[in-house]
């Protein structure tokens, strides 16, 4: 089999990897998270917190973003005593009571333990997004006498808080954020990642704990395939076949393709990650910079195919430098965005293992295609130079 052909099968055979890697068995997933709750759930508080978190009547506990853990009970008299657990190795995790699921006017309480292994919790009130802006000891949560808490027990923090309440709490937007960096001086640093969600606290175990206004969570679904989908399979796609099937009659036409439906999915994911930042205001400046990076590079990229100069012009080797390694910055760059956005959104090891198929995947085809282009050039015959110097 010749190189032409290999080249050939190895894209059919990337192509049915990667269609197998994005196959999950979503019920799976369901029942894997499902084992993990139950288990994280089945943790004796009594053992470790004082009354009344260590011994809540009629608990419930469930799973409500990435690997926080809420605990809570709502007695007779509207006291709401609530235990949110996660993993922990440094900074702090907060979780805040909005009006209308916002960070601006919201109340929050916050915790960390100190490398000494003092732990630390307040109440903060967010008047803005700088952290001079988050208030600490003033806020609108009613809290009880009971003091607030925060333990340590193993990798697990647990944030312990009570509010007493006129009415019995029902659904009620909540923010729930952390940071690996500890804050200065009591006031927060600015949080990695945060999430908003609505809850209903009168409904016991039925609550619609993934349910974010407007369909977030839906948006941002589709916000990370349309991403994986343009900046992480097509524009990848585009370029494999730019550099390496160039002898291929139609291989410009695939090229174009592949790059224009690449260009109009990422845009696509673009538009939509800009309402989600306008809407839930993350503050994930890595991701979002990136992005625009991303962006710019393709409208030029774009842009250059309306200058490209003719093969024979003397400029032409000039433009075929700048169209190539601007393509490949723009590549790169998407997929450490994809990385990122994942992490900051919390993704699960289907969409995990799904990109990383599809990654690797195109690695390991570069590396081989490339192997075989470079093996193509050296069985190419040198020709001789027209102009030869007698020997002397």
């Amino acid at each position: 089999m010749n190189v032409d052909g290999i080249s050939r099968l190895l894209v059919l055979s990337m192509f049915v990897v990667i269609l197998f890697g994005f196959r999950r068995d979503d019920n799976m997933v369901v029942m894997a998270i499902d084992e993990d709750a139950k288990a994280l759930c089945s943790v004796n508080l009594a053992e470790f917190l004082p009354p009344p978190y260590g011994g809540l009547e009629n608990m419930v506990c469930q799973p409500v973003w990435n690997s926080f853990l809420l605990r809570y009970s709502q007695s007779t008299d509207n006291v709401v005593t609530i235990v949110l657990s996660t993993i922990y190795t440094s900074g702090w995790v907060g979780m805040g009571f909005s009006p209308e699921g916002m960070m601006i006017n919201s109340s929050c309480m916050a915790g960390w333990v100190t490398p000494a292994g003092h732990g630390k919790i307040k109440q903060y009130y967010v008047e803005g997004f700088t952290p001079s802006k988050i208030i600490p000891d003033k806020g609108e949560l009613p809290l009880t006498s009971v003091p607030p808490l925060i333990y340590l027990q193993g990798a697990t923090v647990y944030l312990a808080f009570q509010l007493k309440y006129p009415t019995p709490l029902k659904t009620q937007p909540m923010l729930l954020a952390f940071s690996t960096k500890y804050p200065q001086h009591h006031h927060l640093t600015a949080h990695e990642d945060k999430t908003t969600i609505i809850f209903d606290f009168s409904s016991g175990t039925s609550f619609a704990a993934t349910a974010t206004p407007n369909n977030y969570i839906s948006s941002k679904k589709t916000h990370g395939i349309l991403g994986i989908l343009g900046w992480g399979l097509f524009c990848p796609f585009g370029a494999i076949f730019a550099r390496y099937f160039r002898s291929q009659p139609l291989w410009y036409y695939f090229h174009i393709s592949a790059q224009f439906i690449g260009f109009i999915l990422g845009l696509a994911g673009v538009v939509i990650g800009i309402q989600l930042n306008n809407k839930l205001q993350p503050h994930i400046p890595g991701h979002q910079g990136i992005g625009i990076l991303i962006l710019v590079l393709s409208i030029l990229q774009v842009l250059a195919l309306f200058v490209r100069p003719d093969k024979d012009s003397k400029y032409r080797k000039y433009w075929n430098l700048y169209h190539s390694w601007v393509g490949r910055i723009a590549l790169f760059f998407g997929a450490v965005n994809t990385v990122l956005g994942m992490h900051y959104a919390g993704a699960g090891q289907g969409w995990k293992i799904g990109y990383g198929f599809v990654l690797g995947s195109t690695m390991l085809a570069c590396i081989i295609l490339e192997t075989l282009l470079r093996l193509k050039k050296l069985d190419e015959p040198t020709l001789p130079s027209n102009y030869q110097m007698n020997s002397i």
